[in-house]
């Protein structure tokens, strides 16, 4: 191919590397011998020089423990949230050619994915976890890898990007109220999750500075099963209740439907309010009033931190977004 183009093998891979410092009208000359002569790189020998991969892993880490009796991957592949962080990410990468392989990772995985980066098989990690104690952060963290986390952390030289959480649930707080329901309560996530606990905490920040009595308090899973067992629940506790806030849009509609199932009209009867306003707010029945959280403009910054830190730049770094109210017919 060198000969075609009548320049060195050298030159050919400069081009093939877009080094920047190649004669623009060499580069061309090169580009046209590729298409002639339809030349297809080495990858393998080209990773040699270059020490890439081409490829990022977006590693979906489940905690320790499972609490829901749907399978780890059932779940993974129903929840919206995991389209959305990868379409978010795919927007930064693909311009670069970098491919983003996702890999599940419930906890027999854990050892095989640390094998998996430890072995120079991607380039960096977006790692996506929701427990407080999964230990696969720290471990990933502990090899020469860059690693972004879809939430906020204390390891050090690792890069995280995360939501004002408590902003969010403070926010549903004040919708619920400034709606003049005033038997409020709430349908959390799980107690080891970060910002299911944050959430929770600004709902009842919000209910409190309202001058509320408390809501009452039922956890569930985060899956719409979960939503609804906790709406039965609910209502066997406090049957008065017309304000619910669900930490999630799964969980929400999944009240919906339960109280619906019970004979409660929603939102006459009872206001709904979920969180994320993914594809399941806009389909519910009704459509669910929701705190907005820009999954995909946090799953691009995720990838601009790990690029940022694969080209050279100082590891670590951090981004916080904003969540906003988004009123549909729920309440």
């Amino acid at each position: 191919m060198a000969s075609v183009a009548g320049v060195s093998r050298a030159t050919v891979s400069r081009v093939i590397n877009e080094v920047p410092t190649v004669d623009p009208e060499i580069a061309e000359v090169v580009r046209r011998a590729i298409e002639q002569t339809g030349y297809v790189p080495n990858l393998a020998a080209r990773s040699l020089v270059t020490r890439r991969t081409g490829s990022v892993a977006l590693v979906v880490s489940e905690p320790p423990e499972q609490r829901s009796p749907l399978p780890f991957l059932e779940r993974l592949f129903t929840d919206p949230y995991l389209g959305r962080v990868t379409a978010g990410a795919q927007e930064v990468l693909r311009p670069r050619d970098i491919h983003l392989a996702i890999i599940p990772a419930d906890p027999p995985a854990h050892d095989q994915v640390v094998r998996y980066v430890r072995q120079g098989h991607v380039d960096g990690v977006l790692l996506i976890t929701s427990s407080s104690a999964d230990p696969l952060p720290a471990r990933l963290a502990g090899l020469a890898v860059p690693l972004v986390l879809s939430t906020r952390t204390d390891l050090a030289d690792v890069a995280w990007v995360d939501l004002d959480q408590a902003a969010g649930g403070r926010l549903a707080a004040e919708h619920l109220a400034g709606t003049g329901r005033t038997r409020l309560a709430v349908v959390a996530g799980p107690a080891d999750a970060p910002f299911g606990h944050a959430r929770l905490q600004g709902f009842l920040d919000g209910v409190r500075a309202a001058g509320l009595r408390e809501p009452e308090v039922v956890p569930a899973d985060f899956t719409r099963p979960g939503g609804e067992a906790a709406a039965r629940a609910l209502l066997a506790a406090r049957p008065d209740v017309d304000g619910v806030f669900a930490a999630n849009d799964l969980m929400a509609d999944g009240v919906s439907t339960a109280l619906r199932a019970a004979g409660r009209d929603v939102p006459r009867d009872v206001a709904v309010v979920g969180f994320d306003d993914s594809s399941v707010a806009a389909q519910a029945h009704p459509p669910l009033t929701t705190v907005r959280q820009p999954v995909e403009d946090m799953a691009s910054a995720m990838a601009r931190l790990l690029l940022a830190a694969l080209d050279g730049g100082t590891p670590g770094g951090a981004a916080t977004f904003v969540p906003e109210l988004v009123v549909r017919a729920s309440g």
